[in-house]
């Protein structure tokens, strides 16, 4: 695809680049959408009567079933161009901060080595009383759906991602509102820009002076005012701006 000219030698100028990513960026490698995941079987619930603590106290193994089969979906799809075009960044930059609204665990598969995984991460588990991490060797050798949690006599191990009516990690969203505000460039990738507050960081570099480069296939609220929007896949961008860098263009 053919890039503005001025976009390419602006990321090679950089020197702190925050990357955010939503649901966009990992449909590309074949993740179905939160809800595009209610087929078969869970056709007859949707995601906010199984993505909460409500649910999963008034019946755990539903829940489970539930986070189980998205588990088994995600472990049979791959990175695809953008996540590794996103990796070779890196060496164009002083820092590269990602911050991900997505659970698959696909950025750091690819070889992302910085991550902020906002709403969590699906392959993991924590206790349902407590919040510690719970090994996967635990889960595997322990019987239950879900199995009880080595943390707490009346826990359960239920999935590490955050769900509806639950706080972001506190650290976590500290750290990405102060990359925004740090940043001289900032990637909006596949997302809405709707779900908050994620959705608010791409605003917020752009109000400390970060030039902001939008990636979505349809335009978004970010895009009228956006220094860059690109109107593309992630993969199909973001690639054709690391052929640029490496072109030296």
């Amino acid at each position: 695809m053919e890039l503005p000219t001025d976009l390419v030698p602006a990321i090679r100028n950089a020197g702190k680049i925050l990357v955010l990513t939503g649901a966009g960026m990992s449909a590309e490698s074949g993740v179905p959408t939160f809800r595009d995941a209610q087929t078969g079987l869970w056709a007859k619930y949707r995601p906010e009567e199984l993505a909460t603590p409500e649910a999963f106290a008034r019946n755990p193994q539903v829940v489970w079933d539930w986070y189980d089969q998205r588990r088994k979906n995600i472990a049979a799809v791959k990175p695809h161009a953008g996540h590794f075009a996103q990796v070779d960044m890196e060496q164009y930059c002083d820092s590269m901060l990602l911050v991900t609204q997505n659970v698959d665990g696909l950025h750091q598969q690819a070889g992302s080595r910085s991550v902020i995984e906002l709403h969590g991460n699906i392959m993991h588990s924590i206790c349902s009383r407590t919040g510690k991490p719970i090994d996967n060797d635990w889960i595997d050798s322990n019987p239950g759906r879900p199995p009880a949690s080595p943390h707490h006599p009346l826990g359960q191990a239920r999935p590490g991602v955050v769900w509806f009516g639950e706080q972001l990690p506190a650290d976590a969203l500290e750290q990405a509102v102060t990359a925004a505000h740090d940043c001289d460039i900032c990637f909006s990738i596949g997302t809405s820009t709707l779900v908050q507050p994620a959705a608010s960081l791409p605003f917020a570099a752009l109000n400390a002076g970060a030039i902001v480069i939008e990636i979505n296939p349809a335009p978004t609220s970010l895009s009228s005012i956006a220094n860059f929007s690109l109107q593309a896949t992630a993969a199909e961008a973001l690639t054709a701006i690391m052929d640029g860098l490496a072109d030296g263009k």
